[in-house]
This record gives C-alpha cells, structure tokens and sequence, in this order.
C-alpha cells in the first residue's frame, strides 16, 4: 500500500486492545472513524436548533446522536456486505474486515440486525411524524452500495442519505416538513456531495481501473472548480432557510464562519496525498460551526 493511502480501517487506542473478534466487528461498523457519524449527525443537530428546540428538545439532540452512530455503522456493515469483492481490489478498502477475511458474511449480517436493533430504540424516541420521515430513507439507504456501479455521481445519492437527519430533526421540532427544513437538507446535500468528492480524490486511480464511478472521476480536471460550486450552492440554499426562520440581513452573518471554513478548504486543497482526508475530516469543524449559526438563529 502506498504511505499516501491511508487504509479507512485501522486499530488504534481502546479498539487495538479489544479481542480478534469484537476489534473486527468495531471496524466493520467503522466505529474508529468517528467522523463517519459525525457527518450523520450534525444536519439533524442543524435542524432541531434552528427550528427553536434547543432548550427543551436537548435530549432529543442525543438520541439523534445515538442513532447517527449505530444506523451509520449499520450503514458501513451493509456496504461492506454488499462492496466486498470490490474493497478487495481498492487499496484503501483491501484491510477491511469482511474484504480481509477477518468477519465472516454471517457474522457480518447478524452484527448489522443488532445495530438496527438499537436503531429502532432511537426510533420509537420520535414522533409518528417524524418515524415515518425517518422510514423514508431506508430505500435510500439500501440503494446507495450500487450508486457507483450505475452512475459516475453516487455522490449525489450519499448527499440525500448523509442530509436526512436533516428531515427528521425538522419535522420532530417543527411537528411538519415546512420550507426552511426542507431548504437545511437541499444545501446539505450540496455540502455532502462536495466534501465527499473531496474525499473519493484518494480513490480515483483505482475506481478508474476496476470501473466504478465517483464525481471526483466525473469532475476530472475541475474537482476544485465543482467542489466550490457545491459549497456555495449550500450556502445559498442555508441563507435562504435562515431567512425563512429570520428575514433579517443580520441572521446572514451567523453563516460566515461556515463560509469562511469552506473557502479555506477548497482554497487550500491539494488532490493528491494525505490533504483530501484532511480537508475531509476537517467537515467535523464545519458542522460545528454551522450548529452555531443555527443555534444563534433558531434561538433569537
């Protein structure tokens, strides 16, 4: 493996010390790559503030939390079931554990009903509403594994599936799927889609050579060009949810340290190296920052 590939699996603190096969099942739902749930996470975050229910809603932003990590993680086991032969041929993906052998197809399916299982515990937390809402991407979910093996934008696909915690936090709050919602998850996914084609730039030679799509590879020379284009696309479109909630230009301004954050990453970005994974994982901060602006507005 090249030392500028770094393999998405890796054992490292508490998980290198647990036995061959908890430590194995802990990978396959990616649980040491914490920023994989955090992306779930924050749009829901984003939209139960902004929607006013930062004060007697908290706890509901921990179930939310509970739930970004085992549906996310049951996310990576079904992709990894369905992926296997392909993670194989991708050396970035070749160490994974259903790819390398270390899980059996068995296990792995018996590790994914148990992580839906606990899903469903945060599910019953909802509203009916907003159950059925989070119901609704369930056919997302299942079908985003052969995204890439029928379009050269499975981007796109991941922005609906990573943007709909956006949807459910909107409607639990604000008891409907009303437009400024529905605005937070448009230019969610328009941030999903950019930072992660930011992230299939450490793929593209090998999604090349074994036919599979990614807009990275669809973008060719113009990764930079398209990725900034995506990100002022979800800021247009989390302007225009703001001033739904708040028609003031002041309310704008909460937007402008999220703003400044992407410029900095499609400003600075390299495409080759270790700098995608870093500019990826730096959406952590992002989310962060955005929470704030929602926060801010959502609590005026």
């Amino acid at each position: 493996m090249s030392e500028s590939i770094v393999p998405d699996t890796q054992a490292r603190s508490l998980l290198a010390r647990l036995p061959a096969t908890p430590r194995a099942l802990a990978l396959l739902a990616r649980l040491d790559r914490p920023i994989g749930w955090w992306l779930l996470f924050w749009p829901g975050a984003w939209a139960v503030v902004l929607a006013g229910g930062a004060g007697e809603r908290w706890p509901l932003i921990l179930w939310l939390l509970l739930g970004s990590i085992t549906m996310r993680g049951a996310g990576c086991v079904f992709n990894d079931i369905v992926d296997r032969d392909l993670d194989r041929k991708v050396a970035r993906t070749a160490a994974r554990p259903l790819a390398s052998g270390a899980v059996s197809l068995k296990a792995a399916w018996a590790w994914l009903i148990l992580l839906c299982l606990i899903g469903l515990v945060v599910l019953l937390q909802l509203r009916p509403y907003a159950q059925l809402v989070s119901l609704g991407s369930l056919a997302l979910v299942a079908a985003y594994p052969f995204m890439k093996r029928i379009t050269g934008w499975p981007q796109i696909w991941l922005g609906l599936v990573f943007s709909w915690a956006a949807l459910v936090g909107w409607s639990e709050v604000a008891g409907a799927l009303t437009l400024p919602g529905l605005l937070l998850y448009a230019g969610t996914i328009f941030w999903v889609v950019g930072y992660d084609t930011i992230y299939a730039l450490q793929d593209r030679e090998d999604d090349a050579l074994i036919g599979i799509g990614s807009s990275a590879l669809s973008m060719g020379r113009h990764v930079r060009a398209g990725v900034t284009l995506c990100y002022m696309a979800a800021l247009a479109l989390w302007a225009a949810a703001l001033w739904q909630i708040r028609p003031q230009w002041l309310a704008l301004a909460a937007l402008l340290p999220m703003a400044a954050h992407l410029l900095w990453q499609v400003g600075t970005l390299k495409e080759d190296g270790a700098d995608p994974l870093t500019k990826f994982r730096s959406n952590r901060f992002a989310g962060l920052l955005m929470f704030l602006g929602c926060l801010v507005v959502g609590s005026a």
